[in-house]
């Protein structure tokens, strides 16, 4: 009895029907492989790419617009670091990078520039050395403006600090990165004229 089934199994693999079915079956396997084909080379843009422009430096506005005529989506991460090299809200750094091939609709990192630094507070400086003082301001992300002096018996001592001819105290607040202008002692005596 198996040896029939194997005869009867081999005349069907030998029969014209067989044959017939088989090339439908390649057909029709065939024409949807096409269709799935051109369906997915349609659907995801394949070898359509975009070069991602440069916008380092480009105002916030700007770049919008630019990405837009590209269609290329962004997400806009804030950023804490004010860099005074480029103008307020302007691109300070992107991913993708330039020149990167991408595609429709892709989104662009975009990190700003934010408006202006962060406060700080004036540490305690008046009544100390100029060396502890620059120590101080430094620590606190401020820099050393300009430095100039008066009579006063306490030689290189921090007499007054100013913030654009602005008297500070301790503990005023004011921008990060903010040139402090020192006003230290000489080591003369104050002579009164009379």
């Amino acid at each position: 009895m198996v040896v029939v089934t194997y005869m009867n199994l081999l005349k069907y693999l030998i029969s014209k029907f067989f044959f017939k079915q088989l090339i439908k079956s390649f057909a029709i396997v065939s024409f949807l492989l096409i269709i799935l084909f051109f369906y997915l080379k349609i659907s995801t843009n394949h070898n359509n790419y975009i070069k991602v422009p440069y916008l380092i430096g480009i105002k916030f506005e700007d770049a919008i617009q630019i990405l837009e005529e590209k269609k290329l989506n962004y997400v806009v991460i804030d950023s804490a670091l004010y860099n005074p090299n480029f103008s307020k809200f302007s691109i300070l750094d992107q991913i993708p990078k330039s020149n990167s091939e991408v595609k429709k609709n892709r989104k662009i990192y975009l990190t700003l520039n934010p408006s202006n630094y962060g406060k700080v507070s004036i540490p305690k400086i008046i009544q100390i050395t100029q060396r502890s003082a620059t120590s101080a301001l430094l620590a606190s992300n401020l820099e050393i403006g300009e430095i100039t002096y008066e009579d006063n018996i306490g030689k290189d001592m921090v007499l007054k600090i100013f913030l654009s001819g602005k008297e500070l105290n301790e503990g005023d607040l004011v921008p990060k990165k903010s040139k402090i202008d020192l006003v230290l002692g000489n080591g003369q005596i104050l002579e009164n004229n009379q």
